[in-house]
């Protein structure tokens, strides 16, 4: 069976959120960037969030994003993948990502996509220098999140 996929990157900065003054649904004039950025998420099948870890944690910027949404995540798809300087390729903050999705009832997948010492395995472009490495661990990763789609998609009884 083929697949075939439409992505987009939701680049955060572009947004500029204001910092957080509550839920889309208690804000009483969103912005025209805030509506879209919600009908975004709201419409996707499926999310792969990509974050640096920083001190054990994930940016404030990502918090802001997600917590200004709450009923969008609901059951939502989403993988997680993170990079650090470290040995440990941000599985801090993976699982503090994981514990805020959970929050909001979204489905954090159960395959991981973590990168330790980014700066060794990828150029300042975003290139793999072991692309066979990098590729296998994608193909698991985008595999479990594509599964997770499909069974979301299932009639529910």
């Amino acid at each position: 069976m083929k697949i075939i996929l439409t992505t987009e990157v939701i680049d955060l900065k572009e947004y500029n959120f204001p910092i957080f003054e509550g839920t889309l649904k208690t804000l009483i004039n969103p912005s025209k960037g805030v509506l879209n950025y919600a009908k975004k998420i709201k419409s996707s099948d499926g999310i792969i969030i990509v974050t640096p870890e920083y001190n054990g944690g994930y940016p404030a910027s990502l918090k802001n994003a997600i917590d200004l949404l709450y009923d969008e995540w609901k059951h939502k798809p989403i993988g997680i993948a993170t990079v650090s300087a470290g040995p440990f390729g941000g599985t801090q903050a993976m699982v503090a990502l994981q514990f805020t999705l959970w929050k909001m009832k979204a489905w954090t997948i159960p395959a991981m996509f973590s990168v330790p010492t980014v700066d060794k395995a990828y150029d300042e472009k975003g290139n793999a220098l072991d692309k066979s490495a990098s590729d296998k661990l994608a193909a698991v990763f985008v595999k479990e999140l594509l599964w997770c789609i499909e069974a979301d998609k299932e009639p529910k009884h």
